[in-house]
């Protein structure tokens, strides 16, 4: 017979909630009938990795949007399709919008996964910093228009319901790729001094939208301390660079800040942690990051790496995905 303590701890056991929280890039997943073969192809790659994964949620990045009609709306056409004959066809779905319209934008589009209610869920694009305009500085006395500095793109809110009564809040993010923005200047589009600058742009953009991702983090600090936060996505940066930095909150002090949150994927002790191969090397790009309160009930994080192609050399059509899904599992009370 069963102690009251063995009953008692097998009780406690049956109240733990395991969670499984993911990020995904699937390079550019898109869909028409014009192109069936080559889709199924990617289906028949994916489907499999995706049950594999057997997520609770997830945040999937690069999904591209479609058009039933010349003049209808977009819509996830792709990804019902990727879904369908999956264990997620079913589960609450949240998606990132054109900032001028109410549908998917035609690519890069954000989507976040649930199999437990998603009660609320926003973009966040100048929702806390503006946009700005920045102006080239002369060359030879030769001026440039003043640039429009904003966001290739949202980040995506959902605040879900977990079966505990527990709210957790998932943030999908998608920033800019550290590559040069087109700058024509007055030596011409391809001169160096183009380069420099849209190098440049490029970097105000992109470590703007982390900026703005971290303040809106705040907020939800704000109103809860021991909130449970996940910033989930493809951050084109490791863990060293800025947007890094801003993400986490990191201080670069011996003491740990309540707020500052914890890059989970660099935990990961089972093989080398990468989830890009670019030009023979190697790279961190996607990222888990949570809070204090939701770190403390981790326990484990695994990265799909294996047979990953080179990003720089891979050929068109992409069978799969040129990045590496990351799972991390926590146990809750």
């Amino acid at each position: 017979m069963q102690s009251s303590g063995a009953q008692a701890k097998d009780a406690q056991w049956l109240t733990m909630l395991i969670l499984r929280l993911a990020t995904f890039n699937l390079e550019h997943l898109d869909y028409s009938p014009q192109c069936e073969e080559a889709f199924a192809k990617r289906r028949a790659v994916l489907q499999p990795l995706l049950n594999k994964l057997d997520f609770d949620i997830v945040c999937l990045q690069e999904v591209n949007g479609q058009k039933s009609h010349k003049h209808s709306p977009r819509n996830l056409e792709a990804l019902d399709h990727l879904l369908a004959q999956t264990r997620y066809k079913n589960f609450f779905v949240a998606t990132s919008q054109h900032p001028k319209t109410n549908a998917p934008a035609d690519i890069h589009n954000l989507v976040i996964l649930s199999r437990w209610p998603i009660e609320e869920h926003q973009q966040i694009y100048h929702t806390l910093l503006p946009q700005w305009e920045w102006r080239p500085p002369s060359d030879n006395g030769v001026y440039q228009p003043a640039i429009t500095i904003k966001w290739d793109r949202p980040s995506l809110y959902a605040r879900i319901s977990l079966p505990n009564g527990l709210p957790l809040h998932i943030i999908n993010s998608h920033l800019r790729a550290p590559r040069p923005v087109p700058m024509i200047t007055a030596r011409g589009l391809g001169s160096n001094r183009s380069w420099i600058l849209g190098q440049f742009i490029a970097t105000m953009k992109r470590e703007g939208q982390a900026l703005e991702t971290r303040l809106f983090c705040e907020t939800l600090f704000d109103q809860n301390p021991q909130a449970l936060i996940a910033i989930c996505g493809d951050f084109n940066a490791d863990l060293y660079d800025a947007p890094l930095q801003l993400l986490r909150g990191q201080k670069n002090e011996p003491k740990t800040s309540q707020r500052e949150l914890v890059s989970l994927e660099a935990r990961v002790t089972a093989g080398p942690a990468y989830s890009v191969i670019h030009a023979g090397k190697p790279k961190l790009l996607d990222h888990i990051l949570t809070s204090q309160a939701l770190t403390t009930a981790w326990r484990k994080t695994s990265i799909y790496n294996q047979g990953l192609e080179d990003e720089v050399f891979a050929h068109d059509p992409i069978i799969g995905s040129l990045h590496a899904p990351i799972v991390t599992q926590f146990r809750l009370e």
